[in-house]
């Protein structure tokens, strides 16, 4: 068989995430039905063009399967069902208000604007690495919404859509450092703007001025971590999903932790950032979808 998490990484689809689990593309039920059609119809053609055979189950995600008859459809509704069941009741914990199946919320940290006008008007080019600078620049202007945006990962770039412009480029290495290798060419002598928080934690910005790209940080904000009047105990066995060295810094200063505990980082910036003593895996792709679908296959 092709190697799915391959292709999928190759088709950089933003609606639909490959879950290697369960074997199918699961689709992004919150997006816009016509944006996830165009996907629908990108990610079919490949498959087909591939000879990968799918059907469609009644979440409306692309099962992976050799045979598509009544039975299989069966099998698959019946596999959904346990699936939900098995794991509808696991304390797996995103550190913000962000809704995932399968994930209880634990918001940890907020943003605090630093900034209320900006001049992007001689910037080529305009960086993106989280979705909380594309939603504090659009509250200051949109002027940048005529600029090309380059974004780090899908979740970024799903956050441009939002705001009706699309991404120029999405990058396939999901992180800083990585990131900026990949924009070198793009970017070769053009003046761009990093979009993003007051701190830093790769190095994208000193990568691209020292390879003839002349990138200048524009900060409009900074993450403040929300501090709970008593510490918070969570169950035995919690997994705990952390999106950014952010989140560690808030957990450890509100949470007590436990041996038992299990950690899953974002991507590999973030996991720089960890204690020596926590247990860290590290998610298949940087999305919090993906996060949870690590969590929900832990080995004990």
């Amino acid at each position: 068989m092709k190697n799915l998490t391959k292709l999928f990484d190759n088709l950089k689809l933003l609606y639909y995430e490959y879950d290697k689990y369960q074997n199918k593309f699961v689709k992004d039920k919150d997006c816009d039905k016509n944006i996830s059609y165009k996907e629908f119809i990108k990610l079919t053609y490949e498959l087909s063009k591939n000879q990968i055979q799918f059907f469609i189950d009644e979440n409306g995600d692309l099962v992976i399967s050799p045979k598509d008859n009544f039975f299989e459809h069966l099998k698959q509704r019946v596999k959904n069902i346990n699936y939900d069941i098995k794991n509808r009741n696991k304390n797996i914990y995103i550190l913000s208000d962000k809704n995932i199946k399968y994930a209880k919320n634990l918001p940890l940290i907020n943003t605090k604007p630093i900034l209320n006008k900006v001049d992007l008007e001689n910037y080529d080019a305009l960086i993106f690495t989280s979705k909380n600078a594309v939603i504090h620049l659009n509250s200051i202007t949109n002027q940048w919404k005529k600029i090309p945006a380059y974004a780090i990962s899908t979740q970024t770039a799903k956050q441009i859509n939002k705001f009706g412009v699309k991404a120029t480029f999405v990058g396939k290495e999901k992180h800083g450092d990585e990131f900026a290798y990949e924009l070198i060419e793009l970017l070769a002598n053009k003046k761009v703007a990093y979009i993003g928080a007051k701190k830093i934690v790769s190095n994208l910005i000193d990568i691209l001025n020292e390879n003839n790209v002349s990138c200048e940080h524009i900060a409009l904000y900074e993450t403040i971590c929300i501090e709970y009047e008593k510490k918070i105990d969570l169950p035995n066995d919690s997994i705990i999903i952390f999106s950014s060295p952010s989140t560690i810094d808030a957990f450890f200063k509100n949470v007590n932790w436990k041996n038992s505990f299990r950690a899953i980082s974002i991507g590999k910036t973030t996991m720089k950032y960890f204690p020596e003593n926590v247990n860290v895996s590290v998610a298949d792709n940087t999305t919090l979808e993906s996060c949870v679908q690590k969590a929900l296959n832990l080995e004990k």
